[in-house]
């Protein structure tokens, strides 16, 4: 069959948490969709509750699993999804999260409205204390091939950090060829910070499609955990240098001194975390490795010709320059100036 829309969910090991949110998926007031699941090789519950909705709710006959015969990870799972879904507009969510009973109707709604390839629908976070925190984009179309990148890179987080809460053009993503990196972390921030070079149209809502639900464990918890590894710390730096690599093809983009911004403040940032932290992860992180997480995405040549952003840039740039003690002597002075430690 074919169908306006895929949602597409990745399944691992949410047992406690895939009636819910798999329910909110097929309590869609949208017709036309098409549910994606694929199942990672858990071993658990879930998807014999996955099964079981598929069996008994009446819209499982659009229920479609996917299985893995082994673990191979969120990004496999994801790019499995980009491959075999039938709709001809892509959204994903986590098997832990909620969708409104009108998320993908709104989404689609401005997509046909705007004529554009993809939607944003703004979320709340809901924090394991129970605390709530509402993140809601401007009402805003562009269009240009430029346009979206430059609001994404405006400043820092200007885009929300994850795969989830966008409706998308299949064509888009198979037609470019990206795909989900192959890394245990950050993997949906790289995507989504590639994407948005390769949209011509977009339009934001400031309208609450998706609530994010925080768990106790979950790797991207850091400050509730007493040990960290050093191979997760280096896996979300891998990530990063994935987006440093990619940056060379837009070197000439208009956006391109802000995006080389964000990159590296987002090293500073895990440089200061790892700073932060640095008593909780093991093995410790070496001032070498340290330095090397700041390096530039840039180079002295291209900073010096940047009409936007060049100062931050340079200062960043020449961080990474100083010597190992040095450089991780001024992290952690800056980082204290601004209270991040």
């Amino acid at each position: 069959m074919t169908y306006d829309v895929t949602i597409g969910i990745p399944v691992f090991r949410t047992e406690a948490y895939i009636r819910q949110a798999l329910g909110s998926a097929l309590a869609q007031t949208y017709p036309s969709i098409e549910f994606l699941v694929v199942d990672d090789g858990g071993n658990d519950g879930t998807m014999d509750i996955v099964k079981e909705l598929q069996q008994t709710h009446p819209r499982g006959r659009h229920l479609r699993i996917l299985t893995h015969e082994k673990n191979l990870g969120v990004a496999a799972s994801r790019n499995d999804i980009i491959d075999q879904a039938c709709g001809e507009y892509l959204y994903f969510m986590d098997s832990d999260d909620l969708i409104t009973p009108h998320t993908i109707a709104t989404l689609i709604g401005i997509v046909r409205k705007y004529q554009v390839q993809i939607a944003f629908g703004s979320y709340e976070k809901i924090e394991v204390s129970g605390r709530r925190e509402v993140y809601q984009y401007p009402a805003l179309h562009v269009s240009g091939p430029d346009e979206l990148a430059c609001f994404a890179y405006r400043k820092y987080a200007g885009i929300q950090a994850s795969a989830c809460n966008y409706l998308v053009s299949k064509s888009i993503l198979r037609d470019s060829g990206l795909r989900f990196i192959d890394t245990s972390f950050w993997e949906d921030f790289v995507f989504t910070f590639d994407l948005v070079t390769l949209v011509a149209s977009a339009a934001l809502t400031p309208e609450i499609t998706y609530t994010y639900c925080c768990h106790e464990g979950s790797l991207s918890h850091y400050q509730a955990r007493t040990e960290i590894s050093k191979q997760e710390i280096l896996s979300n730096a891998k990530a990063i240098e994935h987006l440093k690599q990619t940056s060379r093809a837009l070197y000439n983009k208009v956006y391109y001194p802000q995006r080389c911004l964000q990159i590296a403040k987002t090293d500073f940032y895990i440089a200061c975390h790892i700073l932060k932290r640095r008593k909780h992860i093991k093995p410790s992180v070496s001032w070498q490795e340290l330095r090397t997480i700041v390096r530039h995405p840039a180079t002295w040549h291209q900073i010096r010709h940047f009409k936007q952003a060049r100062w931050p840039n340079l200062a960043l740039y020449l961080l990474a320059r100083l010597p190992s003690p040095l450089c991780v002597m001024a992290v952690w002075t800056i980082a204290k100036v601004k209270k991040l430690i």
